[in-house]
Protein backbone atom coordinates (compact mmCIF):
# COMPACT_ATOMS: atom_id res chain seq x y z
CA UNK A 1 0.00 0.00 0.00
CA UNK A 2 1.45 3.67 -1.04
CA UNK A 3 1.94 5.99 1.56
CA UNK A 4 -0.35 8.50 0.23
CA UNK A 5 -3.16 5.80 0.59
CA UNK A 6 -2.39 4.79 3.86
CA UNK A 7 -2.63 8.41 5.14
CA UNK A 8 -5.56 8.46 3.36
CA UNK A 9 -7.34 5.63 5.38
CA UNK A 10 -5.67 6.92 8.61
CA UNK A 11 -7.10 10.58 8.01
CA UNK A 12 -10.56 9.33 7.06
CA UNK A 13 -13.33 10.05 9.91
CA UNK A 14 -15.02 7.47 11.40
CA UNK A 15 -18.09 8.66 12.06
CA UNK A 16 -20.62 10.07 9.80
CA UNK A 17 -23.05 13.09 11.20
CA UNK A 18 -25.94 13.89 9.53
CA UNK A 19 -28.15 17.14 9.81
CA UNK A 20 -31.35 18.64 7.67
CA UNK A 21 -28.70 20.86 6.46
CA UNK A 22 -24.76 20.17 5.71
CA UNK A 23 -23.86 22.12 9.43
CA UNK A 24 -26.16 21.91 12.06
CA UNK A 25 -27.91 25.40 11.86
CA UNK A 26 -30.25 25.18 14.52
CA UNK A 27 -33.43 25.89 12.75
CA UNK A 28 -36.18 23.88 13.45
CA UNK A 29 -39.77 24.00 13.15
CA UNK A 30 -42.67 21.27 12.05
CA UNK A 31 -43.77 23.67 9.45
CA UNK A 32 -41.46 21.90 6.85
CA UNK A 33 -43.27 17.98 7.84
CA UNK A 34 -46.56 19.88 7.93
CA UNK A 35 -46.06 21.71 4.13
CA UNK A 36 -44.87 18.35 2.70
CA UNK A 37 -48.22 16.59 4.24
CA UNK A 38 -50.20 19.05 2.70
CA UNK A 39 -48.76 18.18 -0.67
CA UNK A 40 -49.19 14.31 0.21
CA UNK A 41 -52.95 16.06 1.06
CA UNK A 42 -53.44 17.33 -1.98
CA UNK A 43 -51.82 15.11 -4.27
CA UNK A 44 -54.19 12.80 -2.95
CA UNK A 45 -57.05 14.66 -4.03
CA UNK A 46 -55.86 15.01 -7.29
CA UNK A 47 -55.49 11.19 -8.34
CA UNK A 48 -58.75 10.52 -7.02
CA UNK A 49 -60.58 13.25 -9.10
CA UNK A 50 -58.48 12.08 -12.21
CA UNK A 51 -58.93 9.27 -14.53
CA UNK A 52 -55.81 9.84 -16.29
CA UNK A 53 -53.53 6.50 -16.15
CA UNK A 54 -49.92 8.54 -16.85
CA UNK A 55 -51.03 11.61 -14.30
CA UNK A 56 -52.09 8.96 -11.71
CA UNK A 57 -48.93 7.23 -11.87
CA UNK A 58 -46.81 10.86 -11.52
CA UNK A 59 -48.80 11.35 -8.48
CA UNK A 60 -48.55 8.60 -6.48
CA UNK A 61 -44.67 9.01 -7.43
CA UNK A 62 -44.84 12.18 -5.79
CA UNK A 63 -46.65 11.96 -2.99
CA UNK A 64 -44.57 9.25 -1.97
CA UNK A 65 -41.45 11.44 -2.49
CA UNK A 66 -43.44 13.86 -0.34
CA UNK A 67 -44.03 11.68 2.23
CA UNK A 68 -40.47 10.56 2.58
CA UNK A 69 -39.78 14.03 3.24
CA UNK A 70 -42.40 14.13 6.45
CA UNK A 71 -40.64 11.29 7.45
CA UNK A 72 -37.06 12.96 7.34
CA UNK A 73 -38.65 16.57 8.48
CA UNK A 74 -39.82 14.64 11.77
CA UNK A 75 -36.74 12.73 12.12
CA UNK A 76 -34.77 15.81 11.79
CA UNK A 77 -36.86 17.46 14.68
CA UNK A 78 -37.28 14.71 16.97
CA UNK A 79 -33.56 13.96 16.94
CA UNK A 80 -32.00 17.05 16.89
CA UNK A 81 -34.43 19.29 18.11
CA UNK A 82 -36.21 17.81 21.30
CA UNK A 83 -34.21 17.14 24.48
CA UNK A 84 -34.61 15.04 27.56
CA UNK A 85 -36.09 17.77 29.55
CA UNK A 86 -38.34 18.55 26.65
CA UNK A 87 -40.20 15.45 28.14
CA UNK A 88 -41.35 16.80 31.31
CA UNK A 89 -43.45 19.48 29.42
CA UNK A 90 -44.31 16.74 26.28
CA UNK A 91 -44.44 13.50 28.57
CA UNK A 92 -46.31 11.52 25.58
CA UNK A 93 -43.31 12.97 22.61
CA UNK A 94 -41.60 9.87 21.91
CA UNK A 95 -45.07 8.04 21.09
CA UNK A 96 -46.27 11.09 19.11
CA UNK A 97 -43.47 11.11 17.09
CA UNK A 98 -43.51 7.33 16.36
CA UNK A 99 -47.22 7.56 15.51
CA UNK A 100 -46.34 10.45 12.83
CA UNK A 101 -43.75 8.91 11.70
CA UNK A 102 -45.73 5.72 11.10
CA UNK A 103 -48.73 7.56 9.63
CA UNK A 104 -46.27 9.33 7.25
CA UNK A 105 -45.44 5.64 6.19
CA UNK A 106 -48.99 4.72 5.87
CA UNK A 107 -49.49 8.01 3.56
CA UNK A 108 -46.93 6.50 1.33
CA UNK A 109 -48.54 3.54 0.54
CA UNK A 110 -51.94 4.54 0.69
CA UNK A 111 -54.16 6.61 -1.93
CA UNK A 112 -56.49 7.16 0.67
CA UNK A 113 -56.76 10.78 1.70
CA UNK A 114 -57.90 10.27 5.01
CA UNK A 115 -54.62 8.36 5.87
CA UNK A 116 -53.36 12.09 5.02
CA UNK A 117 -55.75 13.75 7.18
CA UNK A 118 -54.50 11.92 10.14
CA UNK A 119 -50.96 12.93 9.34
CA UNK A 120 -51.35 16.37 9.54
CA UNK A 121 -53.69 15.51 12.65
CA UNK A 122 -50.52 14.73 14.17
CA UNK A 123 -48.25 16.67 12.76
CA UNK A 124 -50.52 19.61 14.30
CA UNK A 125 -49.73 17.53 17.70
CA UNK A 126 -46.45 17.77 17.19
CA UNK A 127 -46.39 21.18 16.10
CA UNK A 128 -48.00 22.03 19.85
CA UNK A 129 -45.05 20.08 21.10
CA UNK A 130 -42.92 22.09 19.71
CA UNK A 131 -44.07 25.43 21.04
CA UNK A 132 -44.81 24.14 24.31
CA UNK A 133 -40.96 24.03 24.47
CA UNK A 134 -40.04 27.42 23.42
CA UNK A 135 -39.48 26.00 19.87
CA UNK A 136 -40.50 29.10 17.93
CA UNK A 137 -38.14 31.39 19.96
CA UNK A 138 -35.08 28.91 20.30
CA UNK A 139 -34.88 28.48 17.00
CA UNK A 140 -36.13 31.10 14.74
CA UNK A 141 -35.05 34.23 14.02
CA UNK A 142 -36.67 37.07 15.39
CA UNK A 143 -38.74 39.13 13.35
CA UNK A 144 -39.81 36.51 10.96
CA UNK A 145 -43.63 36.92 10.11
CA UNK A 146 -46.51 35.31 11.77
Amino acid sequence: MSLRRTLATFLAPTTTVRAHCDLPCGIYDPEQARIEAESCYRTLEKYAASEDATFRTRALVIKEERADLVKHHLDVLWHDYFKPEHLEAVPNLHDLFWQANKQASKVKASTDVAEARKLLDLIDQVDAAWKATGGPGKTRLAGRPS
